[in-house]
């Protein structure tokens, strides 16, 4: 049988996760995938694991994979953005509030389409 103390849990030294800048993360990101560039060695010098590094790189690359796609393919794409609806219709975006009328909100896009 295990037995929990308070003493022992309260005793345990406390971490704080560490919150790193947008910009930095790109700093270093563009820095790691210079070729030639050494992951490891950059996280051990900023003083991160290797695994967060290459997560950074690969969610770097996922997005601008996904923005690449998005803006190229002239394809529909739609976001809820806090009480905006945008919708891109190749190079047209179309935003609508939240509360808009569906039947007008499809004449719209109906008459984007055929522009």
């Amino acid at each position: 049988m295990i037995e929990a103390v308070a003493d022992r849990l309260e005793g345990a030294p406390r971490q704080l996760r560490r919150r790193w800048s947008d910009e930095f993360k790109a700093q270093v990101v563009t820095e790691a995938l210079e070729p030639g560039a050494s992951v490891s060695a950059i996280a051990r010098r900023i003083g991160i694991h290797p695994s967060q590094l290459f997560a950074w790189r690969r969610d770097a690359r996922a997005e601008r994979h996904y923005r690449e796609r998005h803006s190229s393919c002239g394809g529909e794409m739609a976001s809820l953005s806090g009480a905006v609806i945008e919708i891109a219709i190749g190079e047209v975006i179309v935003r609508a509030g939240v509360d808009v009328d569906e039947a007008q909100l499809q004449r719209v896009i109906r008459a984007v389409r055929s522009a």
